[in-house]
């Protein structure tokens, strides 16, 4: 009895002292729809890295500081989703996380280097992907939007596939649903049924995607522990703001925490 006691103690302390080294996930936003994800053992995610948008001041020396990046995630074609994403994705040597279609446009006409973007990282909707040694899992959730790739001179439009968001699951750390642009949709309510949602990223700025009213019933449908919102106030188009959010929500009577980031802040979750 004392022996097994004794297995049963050190089992315990080695699953707390991992989980401590573990660490936590912390999530950066850079304005816009640009998120930088580090998980517990410290592999960088980035999605949609449009690092160097109007609404970061710091874009410029936040760009120049990005030295490390695991894994580039592009929701769709559009510039203001794929960003800086050549550009990092030349200096650290990340891999392109996106829908085949996306990819195949990126390498072809952006510029993407060819070698980080394959099979092992991209697929489609309703597919997921276990990446990083298993530190990751990512799911390819569809999206109400229009994509196109536009070539590195800026000249020529060229089909960007499907658009879509994700839905990241990191080890030991939460599920985060990145919803891309999109209008709310019905099929929203089967996220949940697969993965419980800790935070959900979404797009509040209106014109071009859902604003605060149709954001708020999304996160109805999608019942995420956190929701925080993007895609606003970079143009003076995007009108939607998170205090309309945020009466939006209350209307809903959600359990639902909604937290507002500012431009360069970092939580840790």
């Amino acid at each position: 009895m004392r022996i097994l006691s004794t297995a049963l103690f050190l089992s315990l302390s080695l699953l707390i002292a991992a989980a401590h080294a573990a660490g936590n996930t912390e999530l950066t936003w850079y304005g816009h729809s640009a998120f930088k994800l580090k998980t517990p053992n410290g592999k960088i995610l980035l999605i949609d890295p449009w690092i160097a948008n109007p609404a970061n001041k710091n874009g410029k020396e936040d760009l120049a500081k990005l030295d490390k990046a695991d894994l580039i995630l592009v929701t769709h074609g559009h510039a203001d989703h794929v960003g800086n994403s050549v550009e990092i994705a030349k200096k650290t040597g990340a891999r392109l996380v996106s829908t085949f279609d996306l990819g195949k446009g990126m390498v072809t006409y952006g510029g993407f280097p060819k070698e980080q973007a394959g099979f092992d990282t991209q697929g489609n909707a309703g597919g997921e992907l276990n990446l990083l040694d298993g530190e990751v899992k990512i799911a390819f959730i569809p999206a109400v939007h229009s994509s196109a790739v536009t070539d590195e001179d800026g000249k020529n439009i060229h089909d960007g596939g499907a658009p879509g968001g994700f839905l990241i699951s990191v080890k030991n750390g939460p599920t985060i649903y990145h919803t891309g642009d999109t209008d709310v949709f019905a099929d929203m309510a089967l996220i949940p049924h697969f993965h419980k949602v800790d935070v959900m990223l979404a797009c509040i700025g209106d014109h071009f995607t859902m604003g605060p009213e149709r954001a708020a019933e999304a996160v109805k449908l999608v019942q995420p522990a956190i929701v925080i919102p993007m895609h606003f106030g970079t143009f003076p188009v995007l009108t939607g703001t998170p205090e309309a959010f945020g009466a939006a929500l209350k209307k809903q009577h959600l359990k639902t925490q909604l937290r507002i980031m500012h431009i360069g802040q970092t939580l840790k979750l």
